[in-house]
This record gives C-alpha cells, sequence and structure tokens, in this order.
C-alpha cells in the first residue's frame, strides 16, 4: 500500500535542484543558484520603469495646473499693481509729503481693524476639503463678520458725536472696513475653492479704480488726505462687489435659508473657539509688528524723514500684498489636500521656496531703489530712495512672514506662534523707544528684529511635530 504524497513545501523547488558532479566551480554554481532562490521570491515587488513613469505621468497635470495658476495670479497681480503704480506717482507729485503720512496712518488703523473682522475665521476654510464643513464655516464667518460691522459702526457713532473723529472719516472708515472684511472672506472662499483668476480679476478692479477716483478726487477737492481715504474706500468695496458677484454661484449653495441653524452655529463656534482665543491675538500681534515704522513716525523731529519712510512703505506694500497675494492662495491650497507626513514634507519645500522669492524680490527692489535714489537729488523726494532701500530689509522678512504665518495655522501648536509674535512686539517697541526718534540707523535695527522674527517662523515650522492626521489645535472640524 502506498504511503500518501506529502504536501510540497514552500522550499521543496529548492531541494529539486540537482547539484551536478564535477567541479568545485560547478558545485559553486549549483550553491549559488539554490541560495538566490531561498533569498528571493519569485514575485518581489519592483519600482519598475513603467510604474516610475506612471508615478510621474499622475503628478505632472498637478505640477503644471500649480505652475500655471501661480503664472496666472502672478500676472494679474502685477498688471493691477503696475496700473496703480502710475496713480499713485501722479499722486505724490500733487500731495504734500504730510498728506501720504496721514494716508499710511489711517490704512495702517482700517487694515488692523479689519484683520478682526472675521476673527481669523477665515483660517478654517483650510482646514478641511469637506464642503459641508466648508459652508458651515462660511456661515459662521459671515455672521461673525456682519456683527463686528455693526459693532464698529456703532463705536465710530460715539467717536464721531464725542469731536474725538471727525465725521467724514468715521464714515470713509466704516466703508473700507466693509469692503476690507467683504474681500477677505471672499479671497478666503476662492482661495479654499481654487478659482485664483478670480482672486486675480479683483486685484485689477482694484487697481483700475482706486487710483483713477484718486485722482478725479484730488483734482475737484484739492490735494487732501481725505481724498486717499475715500478712494481707498470705495477701490475696496467695487473690488468685493466683483468677487460677490463671480462667486455668487459657489456661495449660495452653501448660504441658503435651510441650511441656517442656530443649533449648528453654536456648535461651531464653540468647536473653533481656539481661532479666536489664540489665531486672532498673534494676528493682530503680527500686524502691530509689520506697521511698526508707521508708530515711529510721530516721533519723528525730521517730518521729510517721516514722509520719505510713509511714502517708501506705501511703495514696498505693493510688492509685499503682491508676494502674499499670490503665495498665500497657492500654498494653503495645496496644502489643504495633503495631512500627516505628507504635509509637513509640503510644508518645508514650501518655506524654501518662498524664503527664496522674497529674498530675490526686495534684494532687487532695494537695489534699484538705491540707485534711483541719485536722479531725485533736486526734488522734495531726495533720499526716499534711500528709505526704500533700507525698508527693503524689513519688508523682505516681515513680507514672508505672512504666509508662514497661514502655513503655521495649520500646526496643532498655535501657540508657539503666538508667542512668538508677542515676543518680537515686544522687542521692537523697546528697540524703537531706545532709539527715542526715527533714523536710518532705527530703521536698520527693525530690519535686523524683523529677520530674527522671520527665523523664528522657520524654526517653528521645520521643527513641527504634529501626530498625522489630527487636526490643528482648538479648530477641529465639526463632525
Amino acid at each position: 500500500m502506498s504511503q500518501p504524497r506529502p504536501e510540497r513545501d514552500e522550499y521543496d523547488d529548492i531541494a529539486e535542484v540537482d547539484l551536478p558532479d564535477g567541479s568545485a566551480e560547478d558545485a559553486a554554481m549549483a550553491a549559488h543558484i539554490v541560495m538566490e532562490r531561498a533569498s528571493f521570491p519569485p514575485r518581489r515587488p519592483a519600482l519598475t520603469f513603467a510604474s516610475g513613469r506612471r508615478f510621474v505621468a499622475r503628478r505632472v497635470p498637478l505640477l503644471r495646473s500649480s505652475f500655471g495658476s501661480a503664472i496666472l495670479l502672478g500676472l494679474r497681480f502685477l498688471q493691477a499693481r503696475f496700473i496703480s503704480v502710475w496713480g499713485l506717482i501722479i499722486a505724490a507729485a500733487l500731495c504734500p509729503p504730510f498728506v501720504f503720512a496721514a494716508f499710511a496712518v489711517f490704512a495702517a488703523a482700517v487694515n488692523f481693524v479689519s484683520t478682526a473682522s472675521l476673527l481669523r475665521l477665515e483660517v478654517v476654510f483650510f482646514q478641511t476639503s469637506d464642503r459641508k464643513k466648508l459652508g458651515l464655516a462660511v456661515r459662521l464667518a459671515s455672521l461673525v463678520g456682519v456683527a463686528f460691522l455693526g459693532l464698529s459702526a456703532l463705536v465710530l457713532l460715539t467717536l464721531a458725536l464725542a469731536g474725538w473723529v471727525a465725521p467724514a472719516v468715521a464714515f470713509v472708515f466704516l466703508l473700507s472696513l466693509v469692503g476690507r472684511t467683504m474681500l477677505r472672506l471672499l479671497w478666503a472662499e476662492a482661495t479654499a475653492e481654487g478659482d485664483f483668476r478670480a482672486i486675480g480679476n479683483s486685484n485689477v478692479v482694484q487697481a483700475v479704480i482706486q487710483p483713477v477716483l484718486m485722482l478725479l478726487l484730488i483734482f475737484l477737492f484739492g490735494p487732501k488726505a481725505l481724498a486717499l481715504f475715500l478712494a481707498d474706500a470705495v477701490g475696496h468695496l467695487l473690488a468685493a462687489a466683483y468677487l460677490l458677484r463671480r462667486r455668487a454661484r459657489a456661495l449660495l449653495p452653501l448660504l441658503l435659508p435651510a441650511l441656517w441653524s442656530l443649533a449648528s452655529l453654536r456648535e461651531a463656534a464653540h468647536r473653533w473657539r481656539g481661532v479666536a482665543i489664540v489665531l486672532l491675538p498673534s494676528a493682530l500681534l503680527s500686524y502691530g509688528f509689520a506697521i511698526a515704522p508707521i508708530l515711529a513716525l510721530p516721533y519723528a523731529s525730521n517730518t521729510l524723514l517721516a514722509a520719505h519712510v510713509a511714502l517708501a512703505m506705501r511703495l514696498l506694500d505693493m510688492p509685499a500684498q503682491m508676494f502674499g497675494t499670490v503665495a498665500v492662495p497657492l500654498t494653503l491650497n495645496r496644502l489643504r489636500a495633503y495631512t500627516g507626513t505628507r504635509r509637513r514634507f509640503w510644508m518645508k519645500l514650501m518655506t524654501l521656496a518662498l524664503m527664496a522669492a522674497a529674498a530675490a524680490l526686495f534684494a532687487g527692489i532695494g537695489s534699484v531703489a538705491w540707485f534711483a535714489d541719485g536722479f531725485l537729488d533736486s526734488t522734495r523726494w531726495a533720499g526716499v530712495g534711500e528709505a526704500v532701500a533700507v525698508l527693503s530689509i524689513f519688508y523682505a522678512a516681515s513680507t514672508l512672514v505672512g504666509p508662514l504665518q497661514e502655513i503655521a495655522t495649520l500646526s496643532r501648536h498655535a501657540l508657539g506662534q503666538l508667542a512668538i509674535n508677542a515676543v518680537s512686539l515686544v522687542v521692537i517697541i523697546a528697540v524703537m523707544l531706545g532709539f527715542g526718534h526715527l533714523s536710518l540707523a532705527l530703521l536698520y535695527a527693525l530690519g535686523a528684529v524683523s529677520v530674527g522674527r522671520t527665523l523664528l517662523y522657520l524654526a517653528f515650522i521645520w521643527l513641527s511635530r504634529d501626530d498625522a492626521g489630527e487636526p490643528p489645535y482648538g479648530m477641529a472640524a465639526a463632525a
């Protein structure tokens, strides 16, 4: 009776290799074959050339889309800035220097207040790719914005009645605040959805309307600060109106009356309370740091230098806004699609790219301004080129912090950026008090502090060790 044949073992094929009789060389060859078959499975995984091509092919459209979006948004903003520069140059020739100083203070004040208009809830738009959660965030931010504007109107009315602010200035301030608040909300929503064309076109609208209206008001009422204030307010309002019209089809499904629920809004406000508690103070401290040179203007014994600094800041605001308007939407829209280790990898890669771009941009601006200053020797603006060159150091670093701060909002350790901004603001105030007056030496010192702050932000992002997949601190998305 034959014995049952045992089941084949996975190593039987190794045993069946014939070891031929003969020379030692044949035995060594057979041993090599046996060891090769024992060490490697017959179907081992491998990254073949074909799979490598498929890997690259899947990512080429993504890279092409990102590059194309960057080019489109950059060209739109360059077009907008070139349109507005000529109006600013003509206004500088028509208006006395103190008018520009007053406008710089007005713009800084309204920008500072508008930073808090949505309680920074717009950063929640980038925490999830779920459109339902995006709609909840948009509704909550809209409600907060309306409430904030109503409260601001009451405060401005009180100040006007008390005689502390001119009624016309208070009214224009409110108009400008409304325009900036609408743009903040609409830009964030368009960025989250990747509509960079609408963002770029809104900048072109503002760049066309604002300088034309500014020159018209100067010719009608003379070179007064209120003409610049009103042109700024109307420019922002019309840009917001264009963007609202462009995004209406996408926004209406998010704002349908049936979707509004007091219970859901209350729950969302509770879940995202960390935004107002941590990120809002951080943003306000950061903006206070960014306008530090303006805070030094009242202490200037040399009014001409103060006017030069004010105009230099206005000129440098253009490339700074261009950098932020291009970098922030592209960066946040790309990072929104990633989580965990992949998001941290892209964070580091993007910080390096942003740092190189900011350094190249403002190094070029500073060099050109320094060279061009010699052509202004016989004018009242002689020396403004040197002021632009010196302030380029401050602006290069503070402009880079803009997108870095938005990237840092994706971190669970949001208290880190709050600490960086608080310490930096204390240091820069101490430096200004130490100098006691506005001077070029003070501007160099402010630039050094700004560079130090940027290095802290870079270290914070690079050394961040968030747990993969966990939501940022205080901003857990509503379930």
